[in-house]
């Protein structure tokens, strides 16, 4: 039997918990709450959710289940990791974002292009804390990003990731994928060079020496956490949108399910916040396709290690 309906979504098990510090009413009263923001966020975009349920370890859904309803919009995406076709679910209204709600989704995790285009509509950078690092570090590194962008003539909006570090969003008119792809990486490549003390591309964690990690990997088909998503962690933090002035002043366990609405003040931050689309610099894409994908090189490196550990075992 439901203990709620809303937009003729049965809610049940409300008040049941979903994870430390938060019921699943705390969940689904939080997302119909900031459902005319974060929709805006998720809306025409392929989608991943993280879901918890009962007696089980958080998993992360693509393909939507066989027992989807039908006002539930859905797009197919060929996979080439797994070499298939996936059926994505397309969170366009709230009647969508209660059932996720209901179906105990707490991340929403949106893929960085619209469904009928092959081109981002972001460039995005992922900072991310060494271990053990404060939140300030994160937003020193931040700030490298920031002039980094405007050395560039590009300018960004910023989030708090709900979990330890930061996303930095650059809207862009379109783009080809690769060149996205490209710009990032000397994107970061020219905020690591402000400060390298404080920042590193590195993307083998032994090689960060303890620097914050500017993710440049966020691009063709990754997804980044949504502005306003709901994070699993303890109490259920909520990814926020933070104005630049701010963010010395906030800390990521500052906004959860519990406050962030009272936060927002009937406002829309992310809205508010992001510039205009803009038009990547030539020499920007050009320096960022003279540096190698982080991944492969990671991979190249993992293989070589490799090789060499079973060198050594053999000489040993």
């Amino acid at each position: 039997m439901a203990d709620d309906e809303r937009d003729g979504v049965s809610l049940t098990n409300l008040d049941q918990a979903l994870f430390e510090g938060a019921t699943k009413r705390d969940l689904v009263d939080y997302l119909d709450a900031v459902s005319d923001r974060i929709i805006p966020a998720l809306a025409g975009r392929p989608l991943s959710v993280i879901r918890i349920l009962r007696g089980q370890g958080p998993f992360m859904q693509k393909n939507v289940p066989k027992y989807t309803p039908s006002f539930v919009r859905t797009v197919k995406v060929w996979a080439d990791t797994s070499k298939r076709e996936v059926t994505y679910a397309l969170c366009d209204d709230r009647k969508t974002l209660l059932w996720f709600g209901n179906q105990r989704a707490v991340e929403y995790h949106p893929a960085l292009r619209l469904a009928e285009s092959d081109h981002p509509t972001h460039m995005i950078l992922d900072l991310d804390p060494p271990e053990g690092a404060a939140f300030p570090t994160v937003v020193q590194a931040a700030f490298l990003v920031r002039q980094a962008l405007a050395d560039s003539g590009l300018s960004g909006a910023v989030k708090t990731s709900g979990a330890k570090g930061v996303h930095i969003f650059v809207p862009l008119e379109p783009h080809n994928a690769d060149d996205v792809a490209a710009a990032t990486r000397a994107l970061a490549a020219r905020a690591e060079r402000v400060d390298p003390r404080l920042a590193t591309t590195a993307y083998i964690k032994e090689e960060r020496e303890g620097k914050v990690f500017l993710d440049s990997t966020r691009a063709h088909g990754a997804t980044v956490v949504a502005a306003y998503s709901p994070r699993l962690r303890p109490g259920l933090p909520v990814s926020f949108p933070v104005a630049w002035n701010d963010l010395e002043s906030v800390s990521p366990r500052d906004f959860t399910v519990h406050n962030a609405v009272v936060q927002l003040d009937g406002k829309d931050p992310w809205s508010t916040n992001m510039p205009a689309p803009q038009r990547l610099g030539a020499d920007l894409i050009e320096e960022g396709h003279t540096i190698p994908v982080a991944r492969v090189v990671a991979m190249h490196e993992g293989k070589r290690r490799k090789r060499a550990r079973e060198e050594a075992e053999k000489d040993g």
